[in-house]
């Protein structure tokens, strides 16, 4: 079963899609008007929705009804239930794929990739992930270790660039993208400059990591932030960071094209 069945009920309050994320998305994607573009672990559809908006066809693949049912209809987007190791999408069916901060979620990801690979033409591969070994080690750690920790266990970036290339036979560029302190897309470091959201119930349900860690964990995490935030504890340690307009916390656009190497 899907775990955003069971921990995704609420996703569209807290996860809506960033301007910047859309923008550089369809800078990446450099298509023309009207292309077909398949969405990878879609959720609920937020930047399906967006890229439809910027006159895109959009295929919305997402293997949760709980997710799907919270996603707003649009003309220009369909949707198919499904997995990234078994995309239910023809061969050569779009124009490029996208997948937003899903990756981590995948089963197999050398299977993910050769199917993303097998429904685009001569299209982009987009994929919005992080490595958290490019990441300052912020305050936010310092509450909550075991994000630090979760992340450890993700795939190295260099280990992923050469398993889509592998995978693919495609060219890998690399994009890193600075969160902005005021993102409305609201994953796992988004607010890094606003310790306060961290404190709402509905926040953290929207970041996988913490419905799925040890809930004393959280609680003594949540507890330790909210003290320290009303004594002014935190500001004295971290108000530095309040400065900040922007910071690099490990996210990375990666674009997989098709070159002259590949003999395609």
């Amino acid at each position: 079963m899907p775990i955003y069945n069971s921990i995704g009920q609420q996703y569209s309050k807290t996860r809506v899609p960033d301007h910047r994320i859309i923008h550089k998305l369809i800078e990446l994607l450099n298509l023309p008007k009207n292309s077909i573009i398949a969405d990878i672990g879609a959720g609920t559809g937020g930047y399906s929705f967006a890229l439809a908006n910027q006159e895109f066809f959009v295929n919305a693949v997402e293997p949760s009804p709980v997710m799907q049912k919270q996603a707003v209809e649009h003309p220009k987007v369909k949707w198919f239930t499904g997995y990234a190791e078994d995309l239910p999408l023809p061969n050569n069916s779009v124009d490029a794929v996208i997948s937003i901060l899903t990756i981590h979620h995948f089963s197999d990801l050398a299977k993910a990739f050769q199917e993303m690979h097998r429904v685009v033409r001569n299209g982009a591969i987009i994929l919005l992930t992080f490595d958290i070994r490019f990441a300052q080690k912020i305050w936010l750690y310092d509450y909550f270790p075991f994000l630090w920790e979760d992340a450890l266990r993700f795939f190295p970036l260099s280990e992923l660039i050469n398993l889509v290339q592998v995978n693919t036979k495609r060219r890998v560029e690399v994009i890193p993208f600075l969160l902005p302190h005021d993102l409305s897309d609201l994953f796992a470091a988004a607010a890094w400059r606003r310790p306060e959201l961290y404190l709402q119930p509905e926040v953290r349900a929207g970041i996988s990591s913490f419905p799925l860690a040890d809930a004393h964990l959280v609680e003594q995490g949540v507890n330790s932030l909210a003290t320290d935030l009303s004594s002014g504890e935190w500001d004295a340690k971290y108000g530095d960071i309040r400065n900040l307009t922007e910071v690099d916390l490990g996210y990375r656009f990666l674009r997989a094209t098709v070159d002259l190497f590949c003999n395609e």
